[in-house]
């Protein structure tokens, strides 16, 4: 909403708002929150709010602990679901160190700084318009469906209709504008589709979503969970990511004279994504749970090509539409809502910049279902495949310069660190299914 430090005390003091509530991430993207009083909220706002950063994944040493919360009054908000009688607002942080240096262990800055980029390279915007699935659960300890509902029902069978209402009502409370709403493919699995917007507000906007999501459900008795793959044999959930670069208020991705409507500068940005894809595959699709999503059959692309209208592709491009150039947009499509956004978008931008950068050249697109093709036939047309495991993409990122320049020397070590954590942990598990299909026989 574009708040400045005077709105916000004027908005709290109007509003009878007692609690500010500041919001951060850690590298991995889980909201983490404390909360002021009204009384120390102007000096917060000037001097931010310190705190134990040794604590926080991914952030400090023990021995360099002191970090600094520094609200973003541009992104003040009421919580719509607690009491309007001393209510409760909220402010996304960004971190710095004690001395006011912004701290480059921060994904917001991270964000920050592929924006940065971008601007130098002549691109005064990167929209995202996100599409975050989600499922509803009967609880976190009983993860039963609510309803067998498919795509877009409108039936009884979508007994969410209701608690869709009720999260768009509190995210437009919350100045998120949102597009539509509907029931998923999979049982019980939903939508609620945020209006694009630039990249920073919009990975601010996918962690309010998040929450909203999840409150509104825990306040109906119910469970939301953004988990890739919940249930097995349905469709997991994605993220699938719209995204262009405007100059000013021109689309910097539409051509007139091309056939399919894309400027050079799509051209190599669809190019940079479809290569470093594998490499940036650990960010957008982040725990071991999400390659359990990333499968072939349940349109979940995992093949590196490009369509317009071929949805197993990972990158697809919407058809242009005479009048909208502005909607001119390519749609990757394997991200999951269970990862990063700072990180995610930036990741994203930054294999888009450098095909632009690099002049990378496009493939011819692939309009076949590559579901279909067989293994011989996609390796002869050149079509490779996202990594298969957790493992597999942490070994891939690890060798990249890329995914290096990205998140930068202070989290590119702890995240390889933490994903390798995770992956042994999981790695040596003993599975429900390994004792049923092998203890009777061995």
């Amino acid at each position: 909403m574009g708040y400045t430090k005077e709105d916000v005390l004027r908005i709290v003091k109007e509003n009878d708002v007692k609690f500010i509530r500041l919001w951060f991430t850690d590298i991995f993207g889980q909201v983490k929150s404390f909360a002021i009083t009204d009384s120390q909220l102007e000096d917060a706002l000037e001097n931010g709010i310190g705190f134990d950063g040794s604590s926080i994944t991914g952030y400090q040493d023990i021995e360099e602990s002191d970090m600094v919360a520094m609200p973003d009054p541009a992104t003040f908000a009421l919580l719509p679901w607690r009491p309007r009688e001393k209510a409760v607002g909220r402010m996304i942080c960004d971190i710095l160190h004690p001395g006011g240096k912004p701290y480059e262990g921060d994904p917001r800055y991270v964000l920050k700084k592929a924006l940065e980029r971008a601007k130098k390279m002549g691109f005064d915007h990167f929209y995202v318009g996100p599409e975050l699935e989600y499922f509803y659960l009967k609880s976190e300890k009983d993860p039963q469906i609510l309803d067998k509902g498919s795509y877009f029902d409108l039936t009884t069978l979508d007994v969410a209709s209701n608690l869709r209402r009720d999260t768009i009502l509190a995210l437009e409370e919350m100045g998120i504008r949102v597009e539509y709403s509907h029931h998923e493919v999979g049982y019980s699995q939903h939508e609620i589709d945020m209006r694009y917007d630039d990249a920073l507000k919009m990975a601010d906007n996918v962690i309010t979503y998040r929450i909203v999501v999840k409150e509104i459900a825990q306040q109906n008795g119910v469970y939301a969970t953004f988990m890739p793959k919940p249930i097995f044999g349905i469709n997991g959930s994605g993220m699938h990511t719209h995204q262009s670069l405007f100059r000013g208020n021109v689309n910097a991705f539409f051509s007139p004279d091309d056939k399919y409507h894309l400027s050079d500068i799509a051209k190599h940005y669809i190019a940079g994504l479809l290569k470093h894809a594998k490499e940036i595959c650990v960010i957008f699709a982040q725990w071991v749970n999400s390659y359990k999503r990333l499968i072939p059959g349940y349109e979940a692309p995992v093949y590196i090509a490009w369509s317009q209208r071929n949805r197993s592709a990972l990158i697809r491009v919407p058809f242009y539409h005479p009048g909208k150039e502005k909607a001119t947009r390519i749609e990757f499509r394997s991200p999951d809502p269970a990862c990063n956004p700072y990180l995610t978008f930036a990741a994203m931008l930054h294999a888009g910049l450098e095909g632009i950068e690099k002049k990378y050249e496009l493939p011819d697109p692939i309009d076949k279902n590559l579901y279909e093709l067989s293994e011989k036939e996609r390796k002869e047309m050149g079509i490779e495949s996202l990594p298969d495991s957790l493992g597999h993409a942490i070994a891939i990122a690890e060798d990249s310069e890329l995914v290096k320049k990205i998140l930068g020397p202070h989290i590119f070590p702890r995240y390889i660190e933490l994903k390798k954590m995770e992956w042994e942990e999981y790695r040596i598990q003993v599975t429900e299914y390994e004792i049923k299909k092998y203890l009777p026989i061995l």
